[in-house]
């Protein structure tokens, strides 16, 4: 069989030398298309490779029934909907690893620039004029490096500024004080502790609810005076008109910039100002970067039609059919305990153990464990993590994740238990299958209860007493929030100890409600989650 692989864009010889070599394989570059010409070009090919110009939307994959596979020569999806791929069945992949050092090495070429002012420097060379006291410039060694993001680039721009004698704060929702004393940085819980004392600030993260506009007026009040800021992640991390406003007021030293919210990008409003170096998008744009990530583009379209492997895909999981009829529920189950557990306020995440007891102990676990990671990322960093990632960006992170299984059959024909350690707390929840695809809550701690593990739920820890079940409901009915299922768990077979309440509710309740309950006498914690629907389930699931 002949599969048919289209270049959407521009990639390296050594790429198309590699599709060239391969029997069996067919390709054409079709460059620079949109609108219906990209609809019906895609419904020709069996795989497509795309880098950040073409934009696969919905309409693109319209009626099609062909491709298979997307494979993106680079880290980043938001010009691919993954959404729309998925339900067309189509695969997306990415190249995470072929661009970290290039991007980390732009990055710290424009703080370098920031610093020794080298574009206005060198300009006034090419006006005739030599002014060597207009661009003293400043030293970085000693200086201190914040950078939000600890993935493969954040990890790197650490190893860099540390060769140059910098001081490096760091902050991740997944990285551990562990794994800072590993690369010797020191970690920072938040990003608003972070502000008041760097020198340099750069960020490596994606582009989501959580991140744009991280940066805003706020942090701009709160950051240290004369601040460099970097940015060669994603356009939209910082707010530009903050930007403006603040080199406008001298409380930022200078602004250098590799993205845009939107590229092509001729007309921003900080283009021209003084203390500003902004480039093109060339975070990538190395020799090396663009052979590394087309090789490793073209491998993932190969290994996919000549093997049947999946692989670094961002939307499916590398599960066959068999395999996943056997573990579909144990998925769900340990999936939606991973969402319950990120939404408890435990702090960051230092380690994950997964406990097996019983028949799902015999299967692999490995899988059941990486949906459970998956879980916990999904809801944490809202953005979408499959069972293929999940695991490795925990391990990225420094967060333990380990396993112990017994094949012994307790009250359950089996059993899932994740014990999750956090910096500020940590929890032990337990589920199981009822039935044949129903997931349950058996035990929050030491508190066997049976709930639902769908839905919003309010986990309440309090005193068993008389009382205080009937206030929780008298609040919540004072906020027009329905109650529509309770299951309360205590320590003791008599009232009068702690105990743990699980209720589903129908709606969102605000943080008043919320408040409002906590502060109910004999009640000592509440948390709010919410999770997905009985009938939802992740792409990769099924």
């Amino acid at each position: 069989m002949t599969y048919k692989i289209v270049l959407l864009d521009p990639i390296s010889e050594d790429g198309k030398d590699r599709l060239r070599n391969t029997p069996g394989v067919e390709f054409e570059e079709r460059v620079g298309l949109k609108g219906d010409d990209l609809r019906k070009t895609l419904n020709e090919f069996d795989g497509a490779i795309a880098r950040s110009g073409v934009k696969i939307t919905a309409e693109s994959l319209e009626g099609n029934t062909r491709l298979k596979a997307i494979a993106r020569a680079g880290v980043g999806v938001d010009n691919i909907d993954t959404k729309a791929a998925t339900k067309h069945g189509i695969v997306v992949m990415n190249t995470p690893g072929g661009n970290t050092v290039s991007t980390a090495e732009q990055t710290f070429a424009l703080l370098l620039a920031l610093s020794r002012n080298t574009a206005p420097a060198y300009q006034s060379l090419v006006e005739g004029r030599w002014d060597r006291k207009l661009f003293t410039g400043h030293q970085i060694a000693g200086k201190t490096l914040g950078i939000v993001g600890m993935g493969r680039i954040g990890q790197t721009v650490a190893g860099y500024a540390k060769a140059f004698g910098m001081k490096v704060l760091a902050t991740d929702p997944f990285f551990t004080q562990q794994k800072a004393e590993e690369l010797g940085v020191e970690f920072v819980k938040d990003f608003a502790a972070m502000l008041p004392r760097v020198d340099y600030l750069t960020v490596h993260t994606p582009l989501n609810d959580q991140t744009r506009g991280l940066f805003g007026k706020k942090e701009l009040e709160r950051i240290k005076k004369g601040a460099f800021l970097i940015n060669c992640a994603r356009g939209g991390i910082y707010d530009k008109d903050t930007l403006a406003e603040g080199l406008e007021s001298g409380k930022l030293g200078g602004v250098a910039l590799d993205v845009y919210e939107e590229e092509p990008c001729t007309n921003h409003p900080l283009f021209g100002k003084k203390n500003v170096v902004c480039t093109p998008h060339l975070g990538a744009s190395t020799e090396e970067a663009q052979t590394n990530v087309a090789l490793e583009a073209v491998e993932l379209l190969l290994d996919y039609f000549t093997k049947g492997s999946i692989r670094q895909a961002v939307n499916f999981g590398t599960l066959d059919k068999a395999t996943l009829a056997s573990l579909r529920g144990a998925l769900n189950v340990a999936y939606r305990l991973g969402m319950l557990a990120a939404q408890l306020d435990l702090g960051k995440i230092k380690s994950v153990k997964m406990k097996y007891k019983g028949e799902v102990s015999k299967k692999d676990t490995s899988l059941v464990s990486t949906a459970f990671a998956a879980g916990l990322l999904t809801a944490a960093m809202e953005e979408d993590i499959n069972i293929v990632s999940a695991a490795a960006i925990l391990q990225e992170r420094g967060i333990e994740l380990a396993e112990e299984k017994t094949s012994e059959t307790g009250e359950f024909s089996s059993l899932i238990t994740a014990e999750v350690n956090g910096e500020d707390d940590g929890t032990v929840l337990s589920g199981t299958i009822f039935g044949n695809s129903m997931p349950r809550l058996v035990s929050v701690g030491e508190y066997r209860l049976e709930s639902f593990l769908d839905g919003d739920l309010v986990l309440i820890d309090h005193i068993d007493k008389p009382g205080v079940i009937g206030a929780m409901g008298t609040t919540f009915a004072k906020h027009n929030i329905n109650i529509s299922a309770m299951s309360v768990g205590r320590s003791q077979p008599k009232p009068g100890g702690e105990a743990v309440a699980v209720l589903s509710i129908d709606g969102d309740p605000s943080m008043q409600t919320l408040s409002d309950v906590a502060a109910l006498p004999s009640i000592s914690k509440v948390s709010f989650a919410k999770l997905p629907s009985s009938d939802q389930s992740p792409a990769w699931m099924g």
